[in-house]
């Protein structure tokens, strides 16, 4: 049969399976879609030890400086007023200052040239129509532990992706810190309960998405046959990563029956969060927290990063005694004033709030003799130091 004409091809952007689902295939190239990078998998050995996780905490435009310092170590530590929700871990608390990126200075975009890299250090695109960072830690640590677990990595925010340009260039850069690619962000999920169902879900629901990817990847298999040599390539592509995707859901429904350490936790206790958006910041906040604790504790991510809030952020934090205003226009560009720079300390110290309660819910789970959170490594991080310069 002889190759479709571009025409053709691009009225037929859909695979469909027997099952009523679509999926969209990669035909346009004014709509690139890559294939997942599934990486190296690793030779999995019968572990005897919990694993380690890794999670990320990010809050957007800095902290106020006077309040945000560490002295001394380990149990000795002193706190500056911002970080006192940390005490007690201080024996478990590394605090480290001066890390700069030198290159970031060159940037156009204050804001923009120093967000999307956190994790990466890598160069930000100044181009409008190059969408560019790096791939950044944490999707590199879920691409080294593929195949180990269910779900490579949880990528969770508080607030939406914007779409809107600042300084020429688009907000996808101010709201996302975790890059599965250069070119490409990882979702960031703000829902609990789709965070929820990904966690739990149920076996039933895991047999209709396996059956639905195996009709339309034999879909996809027969209209290769139809299409040009150039496209070619990306649907062979496409399709890989389509097996990736059963590969992981079958992984998902499998039972492990091996010796060796096991997740503390197969019966969830947590109940389903609700389905619309939490309308107060300091329960939503809360609900991610947990939602990584049950993650790492049922082992099925070892690598999760909450954005706590975007770049350029308007949130306000009225629930904070005394503190009124939008977190970047009115509470980083303080002027030094004093009554403002306490407002903004408070919001500082709400967000090392999360940390610490994610640390007490990790420290209460025993892992055979080890917490979860000795079993952790926890990163909290700004994307600058003072946002008032």
């Amino acid at each position: 049969m002889p190759p479709q004409s571009a025409s053709s091809v691009s009225r037929r952007r859909f695979l469909r399976s027997a099952a009523g689902a679509t999926l969209a295939l990669p035909w346009l190239e004014s709509i690139p879609m890559r294939a997942a990078e599934t990486g190296k998998k690793l030779a999995s050995q019968v572990p005897t030890q919990p694993p380690v996780r890794f999670a990320c905490l990010c809050f957007a435009d800095g902290v106020e400086p006077k309040h945000w310092w560490a002295k001394g170590e380990g149990a000795e530590m002193q706190l500056g007023e911002a970080l006192r929700p940390m005490e007690p871990y201080r024996k478990d608390m590394i605090y480290l200052g001066g890390l700069f990126n030198e290159r970031a200075l060159e940037h156009t975009s204050v804001h923009l040239g120093r967000f999307p890299n956190l994790l990466s250090g890598a160069w930000v695109s100044t181009a409008q129509q190059d969408i560019r960072v790096g791939q950044t830690m944490d999707q590199r640590l879920a691409q080294h532990l593929a195949g180990n677990v269910p779900i490579p990595s949880l990528v969770l925010g508080i607030e939406p992706t914007e779409l809107r340009l600042e300084d020429g260039l688009t907000m996808l850069y101010g709201s996302c810190i975790s890059w599965k690619s250069d070119t490409r962000p990882a979702t960031k999920e703000i829902y609990p309960a789709r965070v929820f169902d990904l966690l739990v879900g149920d076996r039933s629901g895991r047999r209709l998405d396996r059956s639905i990817l195996d009709e339309v990847a034999a879909d996809a298999r027969s209209v290769r046959r139809e299409i040009h040599s150039a496209d070619r390539s990306k649907l062979d592509d496409y399709l890989e990563s389509i097996r990736d995707i059963e590969k992981r859901i079958e992984l998902a429904g499998r039972e492990r029956r091996i010796e060796g350490w096991q997740p503390s936790l197969r019966e969830v206790a947590m109940q389903r969060p609700d389905e619309a958006l939490p309308q107060d910041v300091p329960t939503h906040m809360r609900l991610m927290m947990d939602l990584i604790v049950l993650a790492f504790q049922m082992d099925k991510t070892r690598v999760a990063t909450c954005l706590l809030n975007n770049d350029l952020s308007a949130m306000t934090f009225e629930f904070l005694e005394g503190v009124r205003g939008g977190l970047h226009v009115d509470l980083t560009h303080n002027g030094n004033k004093p009554e403002v720079e306490i407002m903004h300390m408070k919001t500082n110290q709400f967000h090392v709030q999360q940390l610490a309660y994610l640390c007490s819910r990790l420290e209460a789970i025993d892992e055979g003799g080890t917490t979860l959170l000795d079993n952790s490594l926890l990163l909290c991080c700004s994307n600058m130091f003072d946002g008032d310069q």
